[in-house]
Parts: C-alpha cells; structure tokens; sequence
C-alpha cells in the first residue's frame, strides 16, 4: 500500500507497463528520457459536495490536485546532419485515460473519485517535450493526516 496520493498514483502507472520509469517529486540523477514525474497537494481544497460539516464525526472529503508530468526527448540523432522524431504521441493521453475513473486502490485512504482536468503540452525545449496531466483526486482526509503520531 502506498503511503500517500503520489505513490498511489506512481503504482498505477508502474501497473500498466508503459515502459517509463515513474518518480514521485523528480527523476533520479541522470535519469534519461523518457519518465513520469508525479507531484501531489497542489493545491489541497474541501470537497463539499460530500460530508456533513454539521456532524463533527462525519469524514472529511477533500480534493487534491496533483500533477503527472510526462518528459521526453523530442528527437534524436539519426546522422551527422538528419533527426527523428522520438516523442511517443499519444503517451500522456493513454496516462491520463488510465487515471481517469480510477479508485487507487493502493492509497491508504478512500477513494471516491479521480478526475483528469486537463492535459498541457509545454513547447520544445532543450530537444524536451513536456506534457502536464492535471489531476485531481477526491478523498476521505486520514485522522493519520491531522494528529500526530
């Protein structure tokens, strides 16, 4: 079981075998493309169509925005003088449709919803290719995550 929503996310993906790496937070060093990086609590809101903030022993639902970010090279050297395209199209789309709907059953708490806002693909830089997967993720908040252990 994963200890947070960034490495539920990670074991999903890593489940699916798409042949990219995952890291939560940023890849190892020296860490080639391509690669998957999740970032979780950007940022972390109530979920108010659930609960009832009325009922001090009710569950808490919130919805916390994460982003998967897809890097990859764009091209690579085939020649002296000649390139070819190395993005994998459709990639970042098949991550988001495998987020989309999905429970996480590997997170520690419950799951009620996982939406994918959005996805963004972040202009050529450095011969990289970026997409950024919105996503957010509707969970019960843990007692774990309020009290100190």
């Amino acid at each position: 079981m994963a200890a947070t929503t960034a490495g539920a996310v990670k074991a999903r993906l890593e489940s699916l075998e798409f042949g990219v790496p995952v890291f939560r937070d940023g890849p190892r060093e020296g860490q080639g493309e391509p690669f998957v990086v999740v970032q979780e609590a950007l940022p972390i809101g109530l979920d108010t169509a659930n609960g009832d903030f009325g009922d001090p022993d009710a569950e808490i639902t919130i919805v916390e925005t994460l982003t998967v970010d897809l890097v990859q090279l764009a091209r690579v050297k085939t020649g002296a003088a000649t390139t070819r395209n190395a993005e994998r199209y459709g990639l970042a789309e098949a991550i988001a449709h495998a987020l989309h709907g999905h429970t996480l059953p590997a997170h520690p708490a419950k799951v009620t919803a996982v939406r994918v806002d959005g996805i963004e693909r972040i202009p050529i830089a450095e011969n990289r290719v970026r997409h950024s997967i919105t996503v957010q993720v509707h969970r019960v908040l843990l007692r774990s995550e309020v009290v100190p252990q």
